[in-house]
């Protein structure tokens, strides 16, 4: 359950700074080197997500952490290897099935990115930029997003692969494919009971899927003025994202903080899902290079304050 973070730049002979080393230890639920399997992973991450979503509790899964770390091959995978996103819903329609007998459910899903701050459907690219609005009752929709009904989990495992291949992708520095944008997986479950006198109740549980767009330095992505505006959204969203998570985490004395959702697209969206009725699992992906030490030191500290949310049901 420990990450030890070594400065690559120490001399083990350098006495004036020998006090002031730069080694930090961190220490999360799970962790998992280069040997963890796909299988693993999910296993100890998200499959105890599902029953959650049965019940009606919202669920997210972030993958965080710089360009090229791995993560849209943690979220998608490959076609041997399949990763989370595709793993979870063949479970979740797998337990639906089990439950088919007594109650009636709907499975619908929806795959937008959100690139400088706009939203674009990645299953119609070309319905242009979408609308995030509140409908009377404070609930977020986004207006004329396709949304698909299916329960075949291969179906959605291509629905996935052709939206990814739609993401805004740009070369970098530090990746040939860098996904510039976080793309959002949203699978909302409704689920009513078929016996008669039970009353109408329906249990909804959504379930967001979150491949975050590379958390890199600019230096290390070599960006010029195009990619310094993308860069600098990317920045905003993740920060707004981590200023949701202090918020949460952090409840000063008696008085609870204050958490801005508003700040961007992102937060808003997952409104739902951080706080209140949710489980919420962040997946930090740090390289091994030594090249990359402020990238992994600053990706362990955010999923370090991530581990102390405290959420009110």
């Amino acid at each position: 359950q420990r990450v030890v973070l070594m400065d690559p730049r120490e001399d083990p002979d350098e006495t004036v700074r020998a006090n002031r080393s730069r080694e930090k230890t961190f220490v999360f639920d799970m962790v998992f080197d280069h040997r963890a399997t796909q299988e693993e992973i999910y296993v100890s991450t998200t499959k105890s997500l599902i029953e959650g979503v049965i019940s009606g509790y919202n669920a997210t899964i972030f993958a965080y952490g710089p360009t090229g770390a791995g993560k849209t091959y943690t979220m998608l995978g490959t076609d041997c290897e399949p990763g989370i996103c595709i793993r979870t819903l063949d479970d979740l329609f797998k337990a639906l099935e089990a439950t088919a007998e007594e109650m009636d459910y709907r499975v619908s899903m929806s795959y937008l990115e959100i690139y400088n701050e706009v939203i674009r459907d990645l299953l119609n690219p070309s319905s242009g930029f979408l609308d995030l609005r509140e409908d009377p009752r404070g609930k977020l929709q986004i207006a004329g997003i396709t949304e698909v009904s299916t329960t075949n989990a291969q179906e959605i495992m291509q629905l996935l692969m052709k939206g990814n291949k739609q993401r805004t992708q740009e070369p970098t520095a530090a990746n040939k494919t860098s996904s510039r944008s976080h793309a959002v997986l949203q699978v909302t479950v409704t689920q009513k009971s078929r016996r008669k006198g039970t009353g109408e109740e329906v249990r909804i549980g959504k379930l967001f899927m979150v491949d975050l767009a590379g958390s890199e330095r600019a230096a290390q992505t070599q960006n010029c003025s195009k990619r310094m505006k993308e860069r600098a959204h990317i920045n905003r969203s993740l920060l707004a994202l981590a200023n949701c998570i202090n918020a949460l985490s952090e409840k000063r004395g008696s008085r609870a903080q204050f958490v801005n959702f508003r700040d961007s697209k992102l937060t808003r969206l997952l409104k739902d899902s951080l706080g209140g009725n949710s489980r919420t699992v962040m997946i930090a992906h740090i390289s091994p290079a030594s090249t990359s030490f402020e990238e992994s030191r600053m990706t362990l500290i955010y999923a370090y304050r991530a581990k102390n949310i405290k959420t009110q049901v």
